[in-house]
């Protein structure tokens, strides 16, 4: 190995090589192509810049002059082109390599001035890197060697023509590194064009591949996703996480949920501008952030030190996804641990899932509300900070405090403090809790009728918080509310019958202007009401509300039907009938219909028409009725 690339391994503490840094840095594999899988996490990124080392170098153990870049590393995200680029720029810091990136949403000119003003290494994306090319600011005629990271990913992300673009404009001497997780048939047809009789490097060890995190399935009620990832967050709370999702709205609901809670939260989806995406890495790095919530977009690649934890809101799309996700934690032999968060709907998901991954999870449940607290005690009793020495201006004012309100309630004061500090946990329903539209039934009651109705703009969704806030009952304890046009009749569970009577006032009353009174027995609720349902709001008027239509004549069938002993007169301008239009009516119904006149043949037209001009076929005249242009396909048939 090139003493000044082993200097910049001892400097960053590295004893030993992983397996895929020591499969590629072989002796036996210098100067040829290789196609390369390796789980996530694994030092791929060292492994290819120890890799093209000697391609790039020589014998030598620096870099001279730069000039047109030696080196070209093609990544499918910006995150991951940036990690890259850091990661290539300590490994050959001692080389004197200059590393340029080229990436979407960056500014275009800066990047061409740096090509101009030379480098050695350039780090981009493929769009980017394919502009700089077709506008002859990216040379590649001095290249000696090409790396592909994520290969698999950059053609899921429809790149294979800029890749080609790319790999074509390149001289045909050069390396060709062509890195992917799997080997799909695409991944096979695009080394077999561009790279020479490929070397094939596997280090992928299936019944290792997951030994360093530890797979959870949490089965949560279909109302208690949000509730559930926050439990998951404040048990682990001294650890940073990255939750994934799978839509924009679904990284915004959360990143909200979770931030009103008091989590220190940033995003990462792909509407984020460049320097968006890189604020919220950096302060996840720096400790500022503890959660990252994120779309699909950071799921490759993307290095957060000492991230222990990844929950998955949204199950992956794919065994791929699941493990790539996963694969932020668990890195070059740290342990963290990833849960899934499945509703009961998903079950049946997730089990396929975790089967087509080879992945064994374990299936529980996520932390209670109790478990929780018992961990905050636990950690607050082992805080290093009691073993601190206590200084003489401290000591001093421990007493003073002591003196005035006594150690019980200094104690107390500073464990209100401490759980002020962070929100207090959800109570999580049983997983197999049924939704909404799965209720049970509501069990015994008994019904009581309220002196407001439909007459009154008595409705559900202003009576049930009145019923609740007066009786202080709990919204399971009350069924259902039938509303008419001068009562309404609510239904109340058994075990709060006596609470709510005994809220009652002496009358009966249970506000001002209503009061309520007990039923013997089931309500006869009558025929259901012709109008709206009380339960509708008050927005949209009722048809007969509505007025007349303007401008349109009422449509007469028939005479009008005599009207009822009760009905009250109506005059003929009300009405639309005149008494005269009866007989009128009784005249036409005896008139015969009008019968056509024939057409006259080769004749004029009848008056008010335009003549239609006579076809001559086709090509010879214009088509009949078609404003002279002759249809293709000839002209048509003769009806029969």
């Amino acid at each position: 190995m090139i003493p000044s690339l082993s200097a910049a391994l001892a400097e960053r503490g590295y004893d030993t090589l992983t397996p895929v840094q020591d499969a590629v840095t072989d002796p036996a594999l210098e100067g040829k192509d290789l196609l390369v899988s390796a789980q996530t996490g694994s030092g791929k990124t060292v492994g290819f810049g120890l890799a093209i080392a000697p391609t790039l170098l020589g014998e030598a153990e620096s870099f001279g002059p730069a000039g047109t870049p030696l080196a070209l590393v093609v990544a499918p995200t910006r995150e991951l082109a940036f990690q890259v680029m850091q990661e290539l720029r300590w490994l050959y810091a001692k080389t004197g390599a200059i590393v340029s990136s080229c990436v979407g949403g960056m500014d275009p000119r800066q990047e061409r001035r740096a090509l101009e003003r030379g480098t050695h290494i350039v780090v981009g994306t493929p769009g980017r890197l394919s502009d700089h090319i077709r506008r002859g600011a990216l040379d590649l005629s001095d290249i000696r060697a090409v790396v592909l990271d994520e290969a698999d990913e950059m053609l899921d992300l429809g790149f294979r023509e800029d890749l080609e673009f790319i790999l074509g404009s390149a001289t045909e001497e050069r390396r060709t590194l062509l890195f992917s997780a799997t080997v799909s048939p695409m991944i096979a047809k695009l080394a077999e064009q561009f790279q020479n009789d490929a070397q094939r490097i596997s280090t992928i060890n299936t019944a290792q591949q997951h030994s360093d995190i530890a797979y959870k399935a949490l089965k949560v009620a279909a109302s208690d996703s949000d509730h559930a990832i926050f439990n998951l967050l404040r048990y682990h709370h001294d650890e940073s996480a990255i939750v994934f999702a799978n839509t924009r709205a679904a990284v915004n609901h959360l990143s909200a949920r979770l931030g009103n809670r008091g989590l220190s939260v940033v995003t990462l989806s792909g509407e984020l501008s460049q320097a968006e995406r890189s604020h919220a890495l950096q302060a996840m790095r720096d400790g500022r952030a503890r959660v990252c919530v994120a779309t699909d977009v950071a799921a490759r690649g993307i290095d957060l030190p000492n991230l222990s934890l990844v929950i998955h809101a949204d199950l992956p799309q794919n065994p791929e996804s699941l493990l790539h996700r996963s694969g932020r934690t668990g890195r070059a032999g740290r342990k963290g641990m990833s849960a899934l968060i499945v509703p009961p709907r998903m079950v049946k998901r997730a089990e396929r899932l975790l089967k087509f991954a080879k992945i064994n999870a374990e299936w529980s449940v996520p932390p209670s509300a109790e478990s929780i607290i018992a961990r905050d005690e636990e950690r607050l009793l082992t805080d290093p900070d009691w073993r601190e020495p206590v200084s003489e201006d401290q000591a001093a004012f421990a007493r003073k405090l002591l003196d005035r309100h006594g150690a019980e309630a200094v104690a107390a004061a500073f464990l209100r403090l401490q759980q002020s500090r962070n929100a207090p946990p959800e109570d999580l329903l049983p997983p197999d809790t049924k939704g909404q539209s799965e209720r049970q039934e509501f069990g015994p009651s008994r019904w009581f009728t309220l002196s407001v109705g439909r007459n009154d703009r008595a409705e559900p969704r202003w009576l049930l918080p009145l019923l609740r806030r007066h009786a202080d009952l709990d919204k399971s304890s009350i069924g259902a509310i039938r509303v008419r046009d001068d009562e309404t009749f609510v239904e109340i569970a058994e075990k709060s019958v006596a609470k709510f009577a005994a809220s009652l006032g002496p009358d009966g009353e249970l506000s001002d202007e209503i009061k309520a009174r007990a039923l013997n027995g089931e309500p006869d609720f009558g025929p259901p009401p012709k109008k709206r349902r009380a339960d509708k709001p008050h927005g949209k008027p009722e048809r007969g509300d509505r007025g007349e239509r303007p401008n349109k004549a009422p449509h007469r069938k028939g005479p009008p039907k005599a009207p009822r002993d009760d009905a009250p007169e109506e005059s003929a301008k009300t009405s639309g009938w005149s008494p005269d239009d009866e007989a009128v009516f009784a005249a036409l119904a005896d008139i015969p219909p009008k019968k056509r006149k024939p057409k006259p043949e080769g004749g004029a037209a009848p008056k008010g028409k335009k003549p239609r001009a006579k076809y001559a076929g086709p090509g010879k005249g214009p088509h009949p009725g078609k404003g002279g242009k002759p249809k293709p396909g000839g002209p048509k048939k003769p009806r029969k």
